[in-house]
């Protein structure tokens, strides 16, 4: 099975976006400084550099709703959007939110924005706003959709846009806290409509029940980050598209990447996805971020050094060639 049999295109997706792009490009001024494909956008206002993103949690919302706890996927948000722009070496500011529903347990909603606000606390980051839409017979009850946007500063000299990333530097994986907040449409096929599978089935390999392991947070990188910006030269946050379609997202144009898929122990849940499922390899690295969340990439000089700040570990190297090689 592969993504596409749930509902998600990615490879058709890609090429509408392309055309998005050249629109977009049409509104730019001066103080854009990039255009549309990294994971955030950049702005100059005065002598800093502004970098927003914006994402939603997607169809992890539908386990929510089956679980009824909703308190995680506002964690998931939060996170997700800081990572996005950590990897351009931004500090986050501030982040507003966008909830949409039909009808909504009052309840639900007090759920969701405690996890809001328990993440942006966490992270320093101010939750100053954000829209709350009531949209009569829009969605069935208590189904409901959640954005978030985040806006972030960085200075000249610590922007990273990938520019300087050469063959030989060196990638390191940060470990993943599970699925994060990709790949749940295909999930969502695979357990519940394939399988039949209840949350509240246990599974030998998983130290949890399905809906908790599937409802685990998106992990947050920032003291990561933090720790070794100045020291690298691009990051990439795994998401949409796995190792395949967001590595090339930080590389110069002609370069690629090989992948050493037996530095790190996939997590036994995306095993699970691949065996019940029947779904390729390659699919797998195109979908799900495999246990790995984050990328640093690196020059071999300083690799021991973003290896002791960061508790990474080494999962491959850029080449001289495009696209991603698993190896």
């Amino acid at each position: 099975m592969k993504y596409k049999d749930a509902g998600v295109d990615i490879s058709s997706l890609n090429k509408v976006k392309k055309r998005i792009a050249q629109m977009a490009r049409a509104t730019f001024n001066d103080n854009v400084l990039t255009g549309i494909g990294l994971f955030g956008g950049l702005y100059r206002f005065g002598d800093k550099i502004l970098v927003s993103s914006t994402d939603s949690v997607g169809t992890k919302l539908k386990i929510a709703t089956l679980a009824g706890n909703h308190r995680s996927v506002g964690v998931d948000i939060v996170n997700h959007c800081i990572n996005d722009i950590l990897t351009l070496g931004a500090m986050p500011l501030f982040f507003l939110d966008y909830i949409a529903f039909s009808e909504l347990d009052p309840g639900i909603l007090l759920q969701i924005f405690e996890g809001l606000s328990r993440a942006c606390q966490t992270a320093g980051v101010a939750l100053i706003g954000g829209e709350t839409a009531q949209l009569p017979g829009y969605f069935q009850a208590n189904d409901y959709d959640l954005v978030g946007f985040i806006t972030g500063v960085v200075g000249d000299g610590e922007l990273l846009t990938g520019s300087g990333i050469s063959p030989g530097d060196i990638l390191i994986g940060l470990p993943s806290s599970g699925l994060h907040t990709n790949g749940f449409s295909l999930v969502r096929r695979i357990f519940l409509k394939e399988k039949g599978c209840d949350l509240s089935d246990r599974f030998p390999e998983l130290n949890k029940n399905l809906g908790e392991e599937l409802l685990t947070p998106h992990r947050l990188y920032l003291n990561e980050v933090s720790r070794v910006r100045s020291l690298v030269k691009g990051i990439v946050h795994v998401t949409g598209g796995g190792f395949i379609d967001n590595i090339p997202r930080v590389l110069p144009e002609g370069l690629g990447a090989d992948v050493y898929l037996d530095r790190w122990e996939v997590p036994p849940i995306f095993r699970l996805i691949k065996e019940l499922g029947s779904v390729p390899e390659e699919e797998m690295y195109r979908t799900f971020n495999m246990g790995i969340g984050m990328i640093l990439v690196v020059g071999e000089d300083l690799m021991s050094k973003v290896l002791e700040l960061s508790g990474g570990f080494k999962i491959g190297m850029v080449v001289d060639r495009p696209g991603v090689q698993l190896q």
